[in-house]
């Protein structure tokens, strides 16, 4: 399938460029819908020195959707209520050729001159599952990886997948989850953790009370706080450690 990517929306920092978050979005949002974020960031004057990419998912057909195009990094075929609903059939083609835009971005902000340890990828749901994935298998050293209300892919295939050597293996994840979510299953992400854990990553995990398919105020101000400590950004003055 030949698909055509939008241009991103792109926020500057506020300071001087050193370092460079991209952030993808759920199943059917856009980038637009987590701008929020940064603009409370830039009010707080956290991460003044990060520039964010938020990428928009191209329009595609979402068999759980009666086959109907909408925005999305891959197909999702089940989503039942049960833990495991979302690992039947993976979209492994459509998580593939997502995760080689990923890189095609990382490759952009590296030809830019943001080293590849200055750059975090982050993403919500299907945003995270594909930056958890795309983030340990990309062939180049990031800062950290966030992954929200997400799952691991492909987590069967996963070791076979990695690059050797494998570039991400004490690259910092931060995974948060509601314990009330009921789209992506909390206990399918704490099994992702664990899965990720086993394999020798070095990821911590919050779970966050009666939160259910959504990021809520203290899950977000925990990323900036990730974001902050992996990238070394003292808060307001966007100044880099290298």
């Amino acid at each position: 399938m030949s698909l055509t990517y939008r241009n991103p929306l792109v926020i500057p920092a506020a300071a001087r460029h050193t370092a460079t978050v991209i952030f993808f979005h759920g199943l059917g949002d856009s980038g637009h819908g987590w701008s929020f974020a940064i603009e409370n960031f830039r009010r707080r004057e956290k991460l003044s020195g990060v520039k964010f990419i938020l990428p928009h998912a191209p329009s595609i057909p979402i068999t759980v959707n009666g086959g109907y195009r909408m925005p999305g990094w891959y197909d999702i075929t089940d989503m039942g209520r049960d833990v495991d609903s979302l690992r039947r059939n993976e979209d492994k083609e459509g998580l593939l050729r997502t995760t080689e835009y990923v890189h095609s971005l990382i490759k952009q902000e590296m030809d830019a001159g943001i080293p590849s340890n200055r750059i975090v990828l982050g993403g919500f749901s299907q945003g995270g599952a594909v930056s958890l994935f795309a983030g340990l298998t990309a062939k180049v050293k990031l800062a950290g990886i966030v992954a929200l209300s997400a799952y691991l892919m492909l987590s069967g295939q996963f070791a076979e997948l990695v690059p050797k050597p494998e570039f991400n293996k004490d690259t910092p994840v931060f995974m948060g989850h509601g314990d009330s979510d009921m789209v992506v299953p909390t206990q399918l992400g704490i099994r992702s953790k664990d899965v990720i854990k086993g394999l020798g990553y070095d990821v911590t995990m919050k779970v966050y009370p009666d939160l259910e398919h959504s990021a809520d105020p203290q899950e977000i101000e925990d990323v900036a706080d990730f974001i902050t400590k992996v990238l070394g950004e003292r808060e307001g003055e966007g100044k880099s450690e290298l």
